[in-house]
Formats: structure tokens, C-alpha cells, sequence
């Protein structure tokens, strides 16, 4: 019974901030457009992770730009703003998507 108590909380304390982030990328319609790894209207997750691995300023530029939105970076289709994700929030949601895999 042991085990299986430890198992669980583990495996729910490991995809806990996974959940937050996800219900945070909800709550402000980001799923709208994009999944974690399939283009929908916009890339996915995976795919934005991937073009800006490495880039020393990729949260901060990613950030800017789910709030101020952009185009011609994935494609003719632009991102439009999303004034409704504040600052702390856009900076929460450009790591949990910068750090999908």
C-alpha cells in the first residue's frame, strides 16, 4: 500500500507544474490555436521549443510576443495580441513552452 501511495504523489508532484501551466495556457485561449505537439493553427509547443533552443533571450522574446503578438516567424498566419496575459503571466507561459519537448 506503501509503494503505491509513494508511486502516485510522485508521479502527481512530477507533472504538477505541467498542469499549472496548461490551465494557465487554457485560461488565456492559447490552446485555441496551438497544441503541445501538432500545428493547429499555429505551431506547436514542440516546434517553437525547438527554433528557439539555445537562444540566450527566447523567454523574454516569446513573452513580448504572446502579449504583443507577431508574424511571419511560423508562417503568413500572425499571432494576434493577447492583452488579457500580463507580464508575470506571458513570462510563465514562454518557459513552461520553452522547456516542452
Amino acid at each position: 500500500m506503501k509503494r503505491v501511495l509513494f508511486a502516485l504523489v510522485a508521479a502527481v508532484s512530477m507533472t504538477a507544474p505541467a498542469f499549472a501551466d496548461l490551465a494557465l495556457a487554457t485560461s488565456k485561449n492559447c490552446m485555441a490555436c496551438h497544441a503541445a505537439d501538432k500545428k493547429l493553427v499555429g505551431p506547436s509547443y514542440q516546434d517553437v521549443a525547438k527554433k528557439y533552443a539555445g537562444q540566450k533571450d527566447a523567454a523574454d522574446k516569446l513573452a513580448a510576443k504572446i502579449i504583443k503578438g507577431g508574424s511571419g516567424v511560423f508562417g503568413a498566419i500572425p499571432m494576434p495580441a493577447n492583452p488579457q496575459v500580463n507580464e508575470a503571466e506571458a513570462k510563465k507561459l514562454a518557459a513552461w513552452v520553452l522547456a516542452t519537448k
